[in-house]
C-alpha cells in the first residue's frame, strides 16, 4: 500500500476512507473514531474503549465495559512490546 491514498471529502464534510487504509489500521464499519487537529492536519484512529479494572488472581486485567472487536495479536504484541520498554 503506498504510504498516501488522496480522497475527497463532500459538501457534507463527509470523507471515505479507502479500503486499502481501513484494512492497514484494522478499522470496521460502525466503531467509533477518535479525530484530532495535530499539526498541520488531522488523525484519525479507533476511539479508546471505556474499561474496568479487575483483579484475576495476581494480576490485574483490563475488560471492556462494552462490546467491540477483539484486539489483534499484532495488537496485544506490540502493546506489550511497548509496556516492557517502559519497565
Amino acid at each position: 500500500m503506498a504510504d498516501t491514498i488522496e480522497t475527497t471529502m463532500d459538501s457534507a464534510g463527509r470523507l471515505v476512507v479507502p479500503k486499502a487504509i481501513r484494512e492497514a489500521a484494522g478499522l470496521v464499519a460502525g466503531q467509533p473514531l477518535a479525530i484530532s487537529v495535530t499539526a498541520g492536519g488531522i488523525e484519525i484512529a479507533p476511539a479508546p474503549r471505556a474499561i474496568r479494572a479487575v483483579r484475576k488472581g495476581r494480576l490485574t486485567v483490563a475488560v471492556p465495559l462494552e462490546e467491540g472487536p477483539s484486539l489483534s495479536r499484532e495488537t496485544v504484541r506490540a502493546t506489550q512490546a511497548v509496556v516492557r520498554r517502559e519497565r
